[in-house]
């Protein structure tokens, strides 16, 4: 009975040290499952075709985003020659839309990009260290977290002014705090494991044992989690153009155009929600695209 156990925990030891061997297995099984997931395709194909659009917006758009006209303003959706109908100063809703996209979705998404790099090198770094180290990134991270993320990324752009530079400075310092948390937990947990104790037994620094056996094995998972936080982001952006604190006129962003069109909600309902349906549309298909990643990286959900 010894013997065969002896033998079970040096298989399994090999295993371990070896990640790099079973992490083409993983993903294989990771895109088989992905491939078995209609609705995260789905939204990830409907994603795509809205960053194309807004991408190449300058050859899609049929007029001008600043060009105005008060002789046909709050045109119906159908107008002749503006499919989406037209704005309060009667601007293309199409052509605002495709251009206001850009803008959204560069304020969604670069907060969340800047706060992976320095959430997760911070939640890493805390994680691998551990000890005082640790205790001071957690400690700061925590303070954080008494504050909800929508009053206080309204406080620092309200102390910061308005601007597009100091919205993404308020939400990159609303998201470095979960991503460090999220990183320093997978961190710890994959610090310990069999293969890690090895490199160090090993003699390999600490360099190279993150670089190597750490970072392969979190950086999935922190990356899961960060695509999640994009729909949190487009939200908090959008809600700060709205109240005036992020993009200004006549700039086109979904939030502050919702914030123009408010006025015309009794008389061109469906114009004045086109922006809040492509926000909402966009971030819910950033929320399924996340969650499908995290079901198709569980192992235990397969």
């Amino acid at each position: 009975m010894s013997t065969s156990l002896s033998a079970a925990e040096a298989e399994r030891a090999i295993q371990d040290a070896a990640p790099q061997q079973r992490s083409a297995g993983y993903w294989a099984g990771v895109r088989k499952r992905l491939s078995r997931d209609p609705l995260t395709i789905g939204c990830t194909v409907l994603l795509l075709l809205i960053l194309l659009a807004i991408i190449f917006a300058p050859w899609l758009a049929p007029h001008d985003p600043y060009q105005s006209s008060m002789l046909r303003r709050l045109k119906p959706v159908g107008f002749p020659g503006y499919p989406l109908g037209t704005d309060e100063l009667g601007r293309d809703m199409l052509t605002r839309l495709l251009y206001g996209g850009r803008l959204s979705w560069f304020l969604g998404i670069t907060p969340v990009v800047i706060a992976f790099v320095i959430g997760g090198t911070l939640g890493v770094l805390a994680g691998f260290a551990g000890g005082w180290l640790n205790m001071l990134i957690m400690r700061v991270t925590d303070v954080f977290y008494a504050f909800p993320s929508v009053l206080l990324a309204v406080a620092i752009s309200g102390a910061l002014g308005a601007g597009i530079f100091n919205a993404i400075l308020s939400l990159t310092l609303v998201f470095i705090p979960p991503l460090i948390r999220v990183s320093e937990s997978v961190t710890t947990g994959v610090r310990n494991l069999d293969y890690v104790e090895a490199a160090r037994a090993s003699g390999a620094g600490a360099g190279t044992i993150v670089r190597v056996h750490v970072l392969p094995n979190v950086l999935g998972q922190i990356f899961v989690y960060a695509t999640g936080l994009i729909s949190v982001s487009m939200i908090l952006a959008s809600g700060l153009s709205f109240l005036g604190l992020g993009t200004s006129p006549p700039q086109a962003e979904w939030g502050l155009m919702l914030n123009t069109l408010r006025t015309a909600i009794y008389t061109q309902p469906l114009i004045a929600t086109l922006p809040g349906i492509c926000i909402f549309v966009t971030s819910i298909c950033f929320n399924m695209v996340s969650d499908g990643l995290r079901a198709a990286m569980d192992v235990r959900g397969a």
